[in-house]
Parts: structure tokens; C-alpha cells; sequence
């Protein structure tokens, strides 16, 4: 093991730890800030695999954990959202192996569509949830996630924040990395299947765990004081307090690792040795409002500061309690789809077509632009096909026929495929229409794969989902597919056909990301060569 300092960002720290730490498998669905992970990880020697959503990623990971083994599964803020449903229940199993959840905020919304702030989710959830400074403890805290997981038998959440996945820090690993045991199946029904009457009791000993831990981080947690003047004491965790620590170097510092269950007591403790206390963390102020329920005096920023990221300059503002506006950044390049990208052309007609568009997540989205103008609903991951269909349902009937939902061929298999059962379960009166533009990868978070690319996560082959034999088979009246080189003349007119008809139809349309084609066309030679290898080593008959 390589104990050398090594400059890494966080998302490399922890694919480290997680190496060092015998993880048997990588899980997750690219989303930045956490794609490069498990992208690291792979790079690294470990085991790691895209998932279609963050659902399926936890459900394998759960799967792991219950045979022995030690997984960790990544996705960004939102993604927590889709892996909520089995997090929930996941804390009342006892899971074997080590099971670590890494959920990559984005405050700011540098690539996001909120800016949610998932330190709710671990007391929701009862998970406990270590949040990191900087790289070195964003590898040393996954190493202890996995040793608090296998000691409680409980999934437990690392929490990173844009800043310290993307900023690089020396990194020193640990030569005395705990191995986990070797993996197998141990039979425990009422640990692990949770109908209601093994579930009740479940959820006792989920406090019960809690309690364990609570008093276990209020005696050695991963928890530290920096000693400072006593007219000021400044509370915080992650990025936020080394943007405190640098805008007030002179304060009292309590930086707390462990986030939930909070160290109340110790926090106590160092509030009591100063005049006054004051919660410095990026987001909503869960740490404030937790202190102050504890019946800990205690300030907190400004509502005006509970937006954005902080930065050192934005920290200074609040110790002032500056409330004045705050200098307007200046105006960067707006994003744009790129010269020659496959999805121009079908906005182009969309937006010529007048229609009604519902989208959704991935490069698409920068349909809704100038000089396109032609997307009208964003939510979340797959709503374009639910909000289309809901726009159909209500609207007047020659609005309706406008209507058309747009999605890509990674965010489909995510949570598109629910969609078109319900279209087919509940149509419209005037039918629908659904568009995958297929440009055969996960473009928007850096070109990763998925279950439609017929590649792995290290771009090996493997099996492919086949979107036009999935709407065949699922029911849908017209289901077409067309090369965007070489048949895209014919889209308008397909369109004016299909949305004249009170029918269901899916239209594939494909052509290769720019970037990506010089990728996949070397994968694909490489698979070729690879299998022609394999057929000439073959005995002949």
C-alpha cells in the first residue's frame, strides 16, 4: 500500500479508502458532483458498475452487505432521492458487510436542479452521516463509515459537498487499513425481512443502535476543538469550517465529523467555554435548529446566505453580520448544446413545430435556449413522460395534440420505462407522443455508460436494452426509430403523422454524441478484435 502523500480531490480519496478497505463492489448513477468515484475506483482495481437508477445501486449494495460483503454506493444529492425507498428500510436490517452511501450535494447548483441539503435525510432515515473537510478525511472517514457500519450492522451516509469532491488535498493513506471477513451468507429472517411484525421491533433496535452511537461519538468521535480566543466560539462541519477556520483564525473552533447523531453534550461543553456561539454550515441549518431544540444559545447566518455555496469572503460577511447585497459574479459563457450534437436538429423542429415540450435531465435540457426556445417542463429524472402525460390529460384537445415529451436514452432506463407503462395503462384521449434521443452514452456527467450502450462502466460489452423491442413488447400502438444522419428529414413529417392520431407512440431517434463517437467507435473495434481472438483460439471442429 502506497503510504506516500498523494494529491487527490475527494471523489479520488474515497475510491482510495475504498480500495484500501476491501469494498467487493462499487455501485451508483453518474451524477456530478460524485461520477468520479466509482469512475476512480474502477481505474484503481475495484469492482464497479453503473446501475440504470440510484434505487437499483442501493438495492445491490444492500444485497452485498447481507452476503458479508463491504459496498459502496454513490450518486449526487438528487439521486438520494430515488434510493430513499429502500434507505429507509435498509436501517432497520442488520447488514453484514460494511454498507457506505456517498450522497454529493451541490450547493449552488453548479449542475443541479436544486440545491437540497441531504443532512435531513440521515435523521429521516436514522443513518449516521460523517461529513469531511477536505480529501484527507474524506478518505479517512470512508474508511471509518465501513468500521461503524459493520460494527452496528448499519448503513451509514457519507456526505460530500461539490468543493471537496472537485478541490485536491494531500492524502496520506493508512497503512493499517482494517480487512473485512471473507463474505458469506448468515440466515437471519427477522433482521431482514421487514413485514410489519418483524419490522416493529426492528425499528426498536434501530434506536437502539442510535442511542450506541450517539454516546459512542460523544466520547471519541471523529470530532475536534481547536482552541481559539473565548469570545468566540464558531460551530461547524465540511467545506464550511475551513471557510471558518481561514475567516477566523482567532475563534474557538468546534468541527464536528460525525453530523448525526450530533454530539450534543460535547458541543454543550464547548458552548459553556465561550461568550457566544455562532453555526457556520452551508445549506439549511440543520446543525442550528438541532442546537437550539438541545437548548444550546446559539446564532446562526443570515436567510440571505442559506442560498449558494460559502466561500471564505461569504463567511467574513456573516461574522460581520453583513446583510447588504452581495457583488453580482460576473455573467460566465451560457451552456449550450454543441455544434453538431444530433439534439439541434430535433429542437429545431420542435420549435418549429410549435409544440408543447415536456423534458427532462441530461444535455437536452439546454433545448429550453435560445436559439431553440423549445422546452417547456423540467422537473426531475423521467418526469418528462408523467408531465407530458398530465399536460394531455387536462389541456383542450388541440393544445393537447402538441404536446410531446423528450428524453435521453441514460435517463429513459433511469426512470422512463414507468412512464410509458403508465401511457399505456392510462392513455390520453388524444394519445401520445415520447422521443428518446439516443445519443449511446451518459453525456451530461462525462460520457459514462449505461444499460442502452451495451458497454460496462470500464466499456467492456455486455448486455444491451433494445428501446424499440421494449415498446413493442410493452404495448405501445407506434413505436419507430430513426437515424438522425441520413433519415432526420423524415422527423417532421413523422410528427405531424403521429400527433394527428389519438394513439401512443415512441420514437427513437439515434446518432452518436460528437464527443463520444471516437470513444465508442474505439470500444467498439476493441470488442471486435477481442471476440475474433476469442473465435480463433477456439479448437476447430
Amino acid at each position: 500500500m502506497n503510504t506516500e502523500r498523494q494529491l487527490l480531490n475527494g471523489d479520488e480519496a474515497v475510491a482510495l479508502a475504498a480500495l484500501h478497505a476491501g469494498v467487493l463492489l462499487g455501485t451508483g448513477y453518474p451524477g456530478t458532483p460524485s461520477t468520479e468515484i466509482l469512475e476512480a475506483f474502477d481505474q484503481l482495481g475495484g469492482r464497479a458498475q453503473w446501475s440504470p437508477n440510484e434505487k437499483v445501486a442501493l438495492e445491490v449494495g444492500i444485497g452485498v452487505a447481507f452476503a458479508g460483503g463491504r459496498a459502496l454506493v454513490t450518486m449526487k444529492h438528487v439521486g438520494l432521492n430515488v434510493a430513499a425507498d429502500p434507505l429507509f428500510t435498509a436501517t432497520y436490517t442488520d447488514v453484514d458487510g460494511g454498507l457506505v452511501v456517498v450522497s454529493a450535494d451541490d450547493p449552488g447548483m453548479a449542475s443541479s436542479q436544486n440545491e437540497q441539503d441531504n443532512r435531513h435525510y440521515a435523521r429521516a432515515a436514522a443513518a449516521p452521516m460523517l461529513e469531511p473537510c477536505d480529501s484527507q478525511e474524506a478518505y479517512d472517514y470512508t474508511l471509518l463509515a465501513f468500521e461503524i457500519s459493520e460494527r452496528w450492522k448499519i448503513p451509514v451516509i457519507l456526505r460530500l459537498t461539490t468543493r471537496v469532491c472537485h478541490s485536491k488535498t494531500l492524502v496520506v493513506a493508512r497503512a493499517d487499513a482494517a480487512r473485512p471477513a471473507e463474505p458469506g451468507f448468515r440466515r437471519d429472517v427477522p433482521a431482514r425481512v421487514m413485514i410489519p411484525a418483524y419490522a416493529k421491533p426492528a425499528h426498536l433496535r434501530l434506536r437502539a443502535k442510535l442511542a450506541e452511537i450517539a454516546a459512542w461519538n460523544e466520547a471519541e468521535g471523529p470530532n475536534r476543538r481547536v482552541p481559539g480566543s473565548p469570545e468566540l466560539g464558531i460551530v461547524s462541519s465540511g467545506i464550511a469550517a475551513m471557510h471558518a477556520m481561514e475567516a477566523a483564525p482567532e475563534a474557538s473552533h468546534m468541527v464536528v465529523g460525525m453530523t448525526y447523531p450530533l454530539p450534543i453534550e460535547a458541543i454543550r461543553r464547548f458552548a459553556a467555554g465561550v461568550a457566544s456561539l455562532l453555526v457556520v454550515e452551508e445549506g439549511d441549518p440543520v446543525m442550528l435548529e438541532a442546537l437550539r431544540a438541545a437548548g444550546i444559545a446559539a446564532e446562526g447566518k443570515p436567510e440571505m446566505y442559506r442560498f449558494g455555496e460559502l466561500t471564505v469572503p461569504r463567511v467574513r460577511r456573516i461574522l460581520a453580520g453583513d446583510t447588504t447585497p452581495e457583488p453580482v459574479p460576473p455573467r460566465g459563457k451560457p451552456p449550450e448544446l454543441c455544434p453538431g450534437c444530433s439534439h439541434r436538429d430535433v429542437f429545431e423542429v420542435l420549435r418549429d413545430m410549435d409544440c408543447i415540450v415536456a423534458g427532462d435531465i441530461g444535455c437536452y435540457t439546454l433545448g429550453v435556449l435560445p436559439p431553440f426556445s423549445a422546452m417547456d417542463t423540467c422537473v426531475c429524472m423521467g418526469a418528462s413522460i408523467g408531465v407530458g402525460l398530465g399536460l394531455r390529460h387536462t389541456l383542450p384537445a388541440e393544445q393537447a395534440r402538441r404536446v410531446v415529451s423528450v428524453i435521453g436514452d441514460s435517463t429513459f432506463v433511469h426512470s422512463g420505462i414507468t412512464g410509458l407503462a403508465e401511457m399505456v395503462y392510462n392513455p390520453p384521449e388524444t394519445g401520445h407522443v415520447v422521443l428518446i434521443l439516443d445519443n449511446s452514452t451518459t453525456a451530461m456527467t462525462g460520457q459514462q455508460e449505461n444499460p442502452s450502450t451495451g458497454r460496462t462502466l470500464n466499456h467492456e460489452p455486455t448486455g444491451k436494452v433494445d428501446f424499440v423491442a421494449l415498446g413493442r413488447a410493452m404495448g405501445i400502438q407506434n413505436v419507430v426509430s430513426l437515424e438522425i444522419v441520413g433519415e432526420g428529414e423524415q422527423l417532421p413529417a413523422l410528427l405531424n403523422d403521429l400527433l394527428a392520431k389519438p394513439e401512443t407512440a415512441l420514437v427513437v431517434l439515434r446518432q452518436p454524441c460528437v464527443l463520444a463517437a471516437p470513444k465508442i467507435r474505439f470500444y467498439d473495434k476493441a470488442a471486435l478484435e477481442k471476440m475474433n481472438q476469442a473465435c480463433a483460439a477456439m479448437p476447430a471442429e
